[in-house]
């Protein structure tokens, strides 16, 4: 049995609140709010705050694990499920670990190593509307409401956080065992930036497969090289022609 990720009404970040309590915290415990008022993103940019309209949400994970390197891509895999049984929302992941939907991010994580632990962080949008993302200066965010078409039940936060505790502890079994191989399939299925043209750090080209230990592996057209860590973008989402 799952426990049931404890919900806080208010805090700067999951991950942080995590942090400051990691030595009482067992491994696949959670916690997530609706307000986060210090959040963060990858790469150190911030999370913008939306009180009441969002998911954040973070577990602890301190067992061992074979490619903790990997970990970002796996948990973008429990974060898809956890759309698509409790709100029927089919998204896409662009590479590492970005939640998309028709070009527009619904989501990400922030993995985080704390102590010999793993914090690993979630956000979703959820009931934010057009007006929120223009004037937050975030014009390619998406909210689960506007996929709808209507607003999300109240309960939608704990039923996610619910259902991403139990991928956590069932459904990424064999990732902790095998690494982002047991996975892989699964993610290239997945994978916006497959068949795209890219842009990353130190080059161009276009995005023809992940590796079995999670790099985006490019065709610059001079042959192909892995990438595994920097800024990617990726032509047709979040605007990029």
């Amino acid at each position: 049995m799952v426990s049931a990720p404890r919900f806080v009404s208010e805090t700067d970040s999951t991950n942080s609140w995590c942090r400051r309590q990691l030595d009482q915290l067992p491994d696949g415990f959670a916690v997530y709010t609706i307000c986060q008022t210090a959040g963060r993103g990858r790469r150190g940019r911030a999370w913008a705050n939306a009180p009441g309209q969002g998911l954040y949400y973070t577990i602890v994970c301190k067992r061992p694990m074979a490619d903790p390197a990997a970990l970002p891509l796996a948990a973008s895999l429990a974060a898809v499920h956890a759309l698509e049984e409790q709100l029927g929302i089919c998204c896409q992941v662009k590479w590492p670990n970005d939640l998309v939907w028709q070009g527009k991010k619904l989501g990400g994580i922030l993995c985080e190593a704390a102590q010999g632990a793993i914090l690993c962080g979630i956000g979703i949008n959820l009931m934010q509307d057009e007006a929120y993302f223009a004037q937050n200066g975030l014009v390619h965010g998406v909210s689960a409401a506007q996929i709808l078409g209507r607003m999300p039940g109240a309960d939608t936060p704990e039923r996610l956080a619910q259902a991403m505790s139990e991928i956590f502890a069932e459904g990424l079994e064999d990732f902790y065992c095998q690494g982002f191989a047991a996975v892989r399939e699964e993610y290239l299925s997945r994978c916006a930036n497959l068949g795209r043209r890219v842009q990353f750090d130190g080059g161009e080209g276009r995005a023809v497969d992940v590796d079995e230990t999670g790099r985006l592996v490019v065709d610059t057209g001079k042959g192909k090289q892995a990438v595994f860590t920097g800024e990617v973008t990726v032509q047709g989402i979040y605007g990029v022609k």
